[in-house]
């Protein structure tokens, strides 16, 4: 199974780095976490032949905006999206004249959900619970391949986010805060947050991303997160833009 970093930054792009998107290729389909503008770096790794879907943690823009590129692709088998509710109105308010192409006037279809129950229809298993956040967001536990696979950005430290991240073989993780920096209210997680929540959920390996633009402005600010999250758990690496992880 192949892990593919599109997109690694919060808030907004940089010079080198887009805002959040994690293609997963498994053995049955294409699983994309969120849709940043690292969105639009898909066609080159993506896999047309299997089918597509698409699981979003919350709307901010920074997770959605690359939506806008939608026209871009031919998902000839369509695309199917779940995110947390109310998934539809969200996206077919942000999917629509004036601000973008209307998601029902695509040349294939697109399917939005926001019930837990069309989980269990999918040809692998996947488990959302809810994180800390400003706005209603998901994190996602996946169980595909013979791997766990967890997911947990935008949020800060909370217990839902060690449940998901429970014993995998990876774990995803945001970075937005800097080394020993506290979240003034607005939750999100810094090295050593992360790591922690790494060594308790007992995972294998740790995947440090979404890195808050504003405060880490080079790969170089990564890489010191990185040796602070070492410390605690050593099996940390700090994401950048076409990072590939082979489990």
């Amino acid at each position: 199974m192949q892990i593919h970093f599109l997109g690694t930054n919060g808030w907004f792009d940089s010079q080198v780095v887009h805002t959040p998107c994690v293609l997963i290729k498994s053995e049955q389909a294409n699983i994309i976490l969120d849709a940043g503008f690292g969105f639009t770096e898909l066609s080159p790794v993506l896999d047309w032949d299997k089918p597509v879907f698409l699981f979003l943690s919350h709307f901010h823009l920074d997770h959605t905006v690359g939506l806008h590129a939608l026209p871009l692709y031919q998902f000839t088998g369509g695309l199917k999206i779940f995110g947390p509710q109310p998934a539809q109105d969200s996206l077919e308010t942000i999917l629509r004249a004036p601000y973008s192409a209307n998601v029902r006037t695509l040349k294939y279809p697109v399917e939005i959900h926001d019930d837990e129950a069309y989980l269990s229809s999918l040809p692998f298993k996947i488990t959302a619970l809810p994180l800390i956040h400003t706005a209603p967001c998901l994190g996602y536990r996946l169980e595909l391949d013979g791997k766990k696979i967890a997911y947990c950005t935008d949020t800060g430290e909370c217990p839902n986010a060690i449940t998901l991240g429970r014993n995998s073989d990876l774990l995803i993780t945001e970075c937005s805060l800097l080394p020993g920096e506290d979240d003034h209210g607005w939750p999100h997680l810094n090295p050593e947050m992360a790591a922690g929540l790494a060594r308790k959920a007992q995972a294998e390996r740790l995947v440090l991303m979404h890195f808050d633009a504003s405060k880490y402005r080079s790969l170089e600010d990564r890489k010191i997160a990185e040796e602070t999250a070492r410390r605690i758990f050593p099996e940390t690496v700090a994401a950048y833009d076409g990072m590939t992880i082979q489990i």
